[in-house]
């Protein structure tokens, strides 16, 4: 954990360009090095053994201790968890291979604490909801609506799990509210559609913040990662599992996520204002039944932008009323590529019902006329006429072939 002395000061923007970076200097460094020893020098038989203890039971590296093992603790995947913990406000953040890597550390930590039960509020990432509705890693899930979730609480409950903005509707969820129902039981908000320079859940109460690593905070679709903002007790569980179940973070992921960071605030709050001029545009086109967007009028009845959300965030969704004009749309954009994934500084647009959400149970799955956009960085002009042009096309031409497997 960085000592006080040692955080960033200032606004965001200044502290994403700054955490995680102490020490450099001194060392005659200017960015992060990239260290990828797999195994360090042991100083002694005992002292060796007594590292490899406090590492794999989840502690941190001490003055003259050894890091023993790549697996147990790394320095850039370190400075990279010091500055999202700063972003996010909280005490400590541990970091994973990929975003599931984390949830399922979350979710495990909650089995061995012998409280298995989970309160999940719909809709959620597809994968999260997969791995809550199949029970894999030994949970059971109670879905709950926002409003419900003190009601869902039950003794052996060990998470609320909930996503805000909601993927893929950008439904919006009251943290605090829901920590209120929550009581002493933790809630865990992925954060991974709004980053912390949009909302920041432990603000509003939340003890553990996801991010899927691999989306804004990286940023340009070439490093995958996940990770937990969260405070000592629950950093100190989540190093343990990582450590038992070998899902650190690589060095050089950890280098592109830290350097993703620096970045970010700008990133985020240029996609933003496209998002938001296109969300306006897309409305007007006939073939547009519903535009999802929380920007717009009458998608935030609770009231949570300037108060939770500090902007809108740059995903849209809408909703062209039938499969097959969803395919017509996603086959006739051009400019902006027919992918999964979001956050990155390319624009994309995916069909969730096919893809990320294909396995989530038919009465949960997005309506099969509904895209989704992630907006990136080009020209809202160009974004307009290559998604205007790809919804003419979806009024009209051949009729696309339907996939059987697709509950529609």
């Amino acid at each position: 954990m960085t000592e006080p002395s040692d955080m960033p000061i200032g606004r965001l923007e200044t502290r994403a360009v700054h955490a995680g970076m102490e020490g450099l200097a001194e060392a005659g460094s200017h960015v992060p090095p990239i260290d990828l020893s797999t195994t360090n020098p042991l100083p002694s038989v005992e002292a060796g053994g007594d590292s490899y203890e406090n590492l794999a039971t989840g502690g941190t590296l001490g003055p003259g201790d050894s890091a023993v093992y790549q697996r147990l603790w790394q320095p850039g995947v370190a400075r990279f968890e010091r500055a999202l913990a700063d972003l996010e406000g909280t005490e400590e953040s541990v970091a994973f291979a990929t975003g599931m890597a984390a949830l399922s550390a979350c979710l495990m930590a909650a089995v061995a604490a012998k409280t298995p039960h989970i309160v999940a509020v719909r809709p959620l990432y597809g994968g999260t909801d997969h791995v809550l509705d199949t029970g894999l890693l030994g949970t059971s899930v109670t879905w709950a609506p926002a409003d419900a979730i003190g009601r869902a609480i039950r003794d052996d409950t060990g998470l609320v799990v909930l996503e805000t903005p909601a993927n893929p509707t950008l439904e919006l969820v009251d943290i605090a509210d829901a920590v209120r129902q929550a009581g002493s039981v933790p809630v865990l908000v992925d954060n991974t559609f709004a980053s912390p320079v949009l909302q920041r859940p432990a603000e509003h109460g939340a003890r553990l913040v996801l991010h899927s690593a691999t989306k804004y905070l990286g940023g340009h679709g070439d490093v995958m990662g996940g990770v937990v903002a969260t405070d000592d007790e629950w950093a100190t569980r989540l190093r343990s599992l990582r450590a038992l179940t070998g899902g650190l973070l690589h060095p050089f992921a950890a280098y592109l996520l830290h350097r993703g960071l620096r970045t970010l605030p700008i990133r985020v709050r240029a996609q933003q204002e496209t998002a938001g001029e296109l969300a306006r545009r897309l409305q007007h086109h006939p073939a547009v039944q519903r535009v999802m967007y929380p920007g717009l009028p009458g998608q935030d009845p609770l009231g949570l932008l300037g108060r939770q959300l500090e902007g809108p965030g740059s995903l849209i969704s809408i909703d062209l009323g039938d499969y097959d004009s969803a395919v017509r749309f996603t086959q006739g954009c051009r400019l902006v590529s027919h992918a999964v994934s979001l956050g990155g500084v390319d624009s994309l647009v995916q069909h969730p019902a096919s893809l990320t959400h294909r396995p989530v149970a038919s009465d949960a799955k997005p309506h099969a006329g509904v895209v989704r956009l992630s907006i990136g960085l080009e020209h809202v002009d160009d974004l307009t006429a290559d998604l205007m042009a790809a919804l003419d096309a979806a009024t009209a031409g051949p009729r696309p072939a339907t996939p059987e497997a697709l509950a529609r």
